[in-house]
């Protein structure tokens, strides 16, 4: 991989339509150069999911999303909570945050722990993407970004000993735009993530930093009609894709071959990636967190999964199901611990209404006595791009973790259990997907909750 830093590092360009039409020759500043023009219209986003996806989709009486009308709902929503924390523009490098605000990605796994590429996003002004490595054409179906540039990158794995220096030019530039942008007369910056050399390079230079954290989480917490569409379309497919691993779930298959065809079906669909390889079987299956492995399920075993699935659009699907291996009927014990796990998620999503405030939920949440049995780490938890805020835990949580506020219509939430009693036998995960709306939470997730 080559750093950006490091190329074009004098070139500026403007976001170019897919197709436009420019000047082959055309290298005049102000003017996309020739190979950025000939890349545009190849990249995953505009290609889109294959025919027989969207096939899927309209057989299931699925309405494909307006992506147009996603990319303008949330670059509002981040520029209104700027305004509202009195911010004058905020600096994005979390892969996520990046795509939200952009509807743009490039290798977001990698970027994940890799500070390479970013946006800065103005309450009022112009959207600009610093793009890593000659990927200026990865933007040019987002409308919402208004200019380019080569990303200058100080994590050591580029700049070494001279991470200090180069933190200095990327404060410069950030600074450069907070000073044309800026509205609030102090130089108010959000955020999100940034090594200290980076901090220390801008509040050397007079910006106030601020945390973006949470103002992210709350621009994305309320969903769009659009971007509920497109939760739908990734949540058919991925359910097929469940169906898919389904059919290979017989005695003697291992952990690794039902997971890897989750995957392979997700990718085939027009998933991006699995944040987790939460699936296990058996005596593994309690306590939970056990990770895919060689171990073969056996007939008469429980297998437990936890989707954790960033699927089409960049959509989130996390869902969770727990199968009984082989043609028999489940022991008394997995019935048990079934049924339990069961009870919890159908009767915890009704709690999920617009104006119930997250500490009146947890007080009516219902679960298991925790002495006798081993739970999940939290009972619910919103859902997006990946999971996002808020989290609900158990009362007995609540003084330690627990934070207050109020359900909206437009929140999706992933409802969760596990149960496994303490010290023997084998654990039952179970999880739904809802989304809040103004006659109560509609279920997202329909396929069976059965064991067999």
């Amino acid at each position: 991989m080559t750093d950006s830093s490091q190329t074009h590092s004098a070139r500026h360009f403007p976001r170019i339509a897919a197709h436009s039409a420019v000047d082959e020759g055309a290298m005049d500043e102000g003017q996309a150069p020739r190979w950025l023009v000939e890349h545009t219209g190849r990249n995953r986003h505009e290609l889109g999911p294959h025919r027989s996806v969207v096939e899927e989709w309209t057989r299931a009486g699925l309405k494909l999303p307006d992506m147009a009308a996603v990319r303008r709902y949330r670059i509002e929503r981040v520029r209104k909570q700027l305004r509202v924390h009195n911010i004058d523009g905020v600096v994005l490098h979390d892969p996520l945050n990046v795509r939200y605000a952009t509807d743009t990605t490039n290798m977001p796994v990698w970027t994940m722990h890799n500070a390479v590429r970013y946006v800065w996003v103005p309450a009022d002004g112009d959207v600009v993407l610093f793009e890593f490595s000659h990927g200026e054409f990865l933007s040019a179906h987002s409308e919402v970004v208004d200019e380019i540039r080569p990303a200058t990158s100080f994590v050591p794995f580029y700049s070494g000993s001279r991470s200090e220096e180069i933190a200095g030019r990327f404060a410069d530039e950030i600074i450069e735009l907070l000073a044309k942008d800026q509205r609030t007369g102090d130089m108010r910056v959000g955020i999100d993530m940034i090594g200290l050399e980076g901090l220390r390079a801008l509040e050397a230079r007079g910006a106030t930093v601020l945390s973006a954290h949470q103002l992210m989480e709350d621009a994305r917490l309320v969903k769009s009609g659009d971007e509920i569409d497109a939760m739908r379309c990734a949540i058919d497919s991925c359910q097929r894709s469940i169906s898919d691993m389904r059919s290979l779930f017989v005695p003697g298959v291992t952990e690794l071959e039902l997971w890897a065809e989750l995957q392979k079906a997700n990718f085939l669909r027009h998933g991006e990636w699995v944040e987790t390889r939460l699936l296990a079987s058996g005596s593994r299956t309690n306590p939970w967190y056990q990770e895919a492995s060689v171990k073969e399920v056996e007939a008469g075993e429980l297998m437990a999964f936890d989707t954790d699935m960033v699927g089409a659009y960049g959509m989130c699907v996390d869902m969770s199901r727990t199968w009984l291996c082989g043609d028999g009927r489940p022991s008394a014990a997995q019935a048990d611990v079934h049924s339990r796990a069961r009870d919890m998620i159908e009767s915890n999503r009704p709690l999920f209404v617009a104006g119930a405030t997250y500490r009146e939920i947890t007080d009516r949440l219902h679960y298991p006595d925790v002495e006798e049995f081993n739970g999940y780490t939290v009972l619910a938890h919103g859902t997006g791009l990946c999971d996002e805020y808020p989290s609900l835990f158990t009362r007995e949580q609540w003084d330690d973790r627990g934070f207050d506020g109020v359900v909206e219509v437009g929140n999706v939430f992933s409802v969760e259990s596990f149960v496994g009693r303490r010290g023997t036998g084998e654990g039952v995960k179970l999880e739904d997907m809802i989304v809040v709306t103004e006659t109560g939470p509609e279920l997202l997730t329909d396929h069976p909750l059965d064991l067999a």
